[in-house]
């Protein structure tokens, strides 16, 4: 690798940043991490913080973890890649499926199609839907109904089901017969309430709505993140997930847990659909499924949807979709290794024990600081919205959130700033003392910005 010094010279500037503009990033160059043990991670000058974003939500075994290094460097030396195209396959693409439809048997999924990330998780279970409606003769089934501010990925499919403007504005049209229903935040939404399950039965309705608007025979699938992420970290209240099945059982229509953040423990739950007693249809899974160590993610199918294409004696059966990347075997051979550390180290019970511990700490700080508007969490997932009058609830500016980030950042704890909220994703591996070290960081950005 080059010299600090031109590393710090070219920061910026040959590279366009993801989620930023590349004004902004030259005129103010982002931090520079170098190294990473254990929940920590460390810049280029030396500072050592605890990163309280977990990268982007997945390095949950945080940056330590042997046997996942230990099995890419093996894979490497055994077979560093091969195709997962029709007619040949590899161990570990085996094996990490059969772990996967083992693990997620709970959800009813019972076939894994794998995936470099996210983002392509969720095209493939768009176009999937697509596509089965097609098997089953009903080819007028193509239309997608999503929640307001859920987040879905960055592909064209992708960023057309995002409820988030953000994501979508500069890059419109998108894909047409995708459409949109309130979220179930009870901070902020079109009914003006607050009361959960009453909210629940409300957002429920809007979908009923825009379903016989639409015409239930034309759509193919709803999707949703069993706990909004990106929009804010809005946790639905517990009934609205079985409501939405229920819609979508009612209605004969597909129903996609996006689960690309959800899966693997972070609620306190193996998934957000266990969490709220729901199995869905497909299931969209990535980031922890490596805890970050490789890009890799997978679309799960459940057995309704997979006994359709596996009956299929036309050409409509045919799966034209697929990744060079698809089940890379360095990939799935870290997945295997991940899958049994988070498993032996029983992460879904540390997140729901250090989420408690977290959503108290929030609750204590909101009651101390008149920037904070409102909290949420469920499990290591937390987000705190700031706002610069609580009773107009009127967001709190760029400028503000920039000062909270980087006392932050002085303190010790690293946090994401995504409009006027703070979200919160930190490694699973946490402990109370690194808790206390996240509320302290918060509170230090919190006191200078007030």
């Amino acid at each position: 690798m080059r010299d600090t010094n031109f590393l710090v010279e070219n920061n910026a500037k040959p590279i366009w940043h993801p989620m930023a503009h590349p004004a902004e990033m030259r005129g103010n160059p982002p931090k520079v991490i170098m190294k990473g043990e254990g929940a920590e991670v460390t810049d280029i000058e030396g500072r050592t913080v605890l990163d309280a974003v977990g990268g982007l939500w997945n390095v949950n075994l945080g940056y330590s973890c042997d046997p996942i290094k230990k099995a890419i460097a093996d894979q490497l030396s055994a077979l560093p890649y091969y195709s997962g195209f029709r007619g040949t396959s590899t161990g570990p693409s085996i094996e990490l499926a059969y772990e996967l439809t083992q693990w997620f048997e709970p959800e009813g999924m019972m076939r894994a199609f794998f995936t470099s990330g996210g983002s392509d998780s969720v095209e493939t279970a768009l176009r999937l839907s697509r596509q089965y409606w097609k098997i089953r003769g009903q080819a007028d089934r193509t239309k997608f109904l999503a929640l307001k501010k859920g987040y879905h990925g960055t592909h064209f499919g992708g960023a057309s089901v995002n409820g988030n403007a953000n994501f979508r504005r500069n890059y419109e049209p998108l894909l047409p017969g995708v459409f949109h229903t309130p979220a179930p935040w009870t901070y902020r939404n079109p009914f003006d309430e607050t009361d959960p399950v009453r909210l629940a039965q409300l957002c429920a309705r809007a979908i009923e709505e825009e379903i016989a608007f639409q015409c239930a025979d034309t759509i193919a699938a709803f999707i949703m993140e069993p706990v909004l992420g990106a929009g804010g970290v809005i946790v639905p209240p517990e009934t609205f997930m079985p409501l939405v099945r229920e819609i979508c059982d009612r209605h004969d229509i597909l129903l996609i847990a996006d689960e690309v953040v959800t899966a693997f423990g972070r609620t306190g739950a193996w998934s957000g659909s266990r969490l709220w007693g729901v199995k869905p249809d497909f299931m969209t899974i990535a980031k922890a499924i490596t805890s970050g160590y490789f890009p890799l993610g997978a679309t799960l199918i459940s057995e309704k949807v997979a006994d359709v294409f596996e009956a299929d004696k036309t050409s409509f059966g045919a799966i034209g979709h697929g990744y060079t990347y698809s089940g890379h075997p360095v990939g799935c051979a870290a997945g295997i290794a991940t899958l049994a550390e988070t498993k032996r180290l029983k992460l879904n019970e540390n997140a729901a024990a250090r989420g408690a511990e977290l959503a108290k700490a929030l609750e204590d700080l909101k009651a101390r600081h008149a920037l904070v508007g409102d909290v949420r969490s469920k499990g290591l997932m937390a987000g705190i919205e700031l706002v610069s009058d609580r009773a107009t609830k009127k967001p709190a500016d760029k400028k503000t959130m920039g000062k909270v980030a980087d006392a932050a950042y002085e303190a010790g704890v690293m946090l994401r700033v995504s409009g006027n909220m703070i979200i919160l994703s930190p490694p699973l591996v946490i402990t109370a003392k690194d808790v206390a070290r996240i509320a302290e960081g918060l509170d230090a950005g919190l006191r200078a910005a007030g």
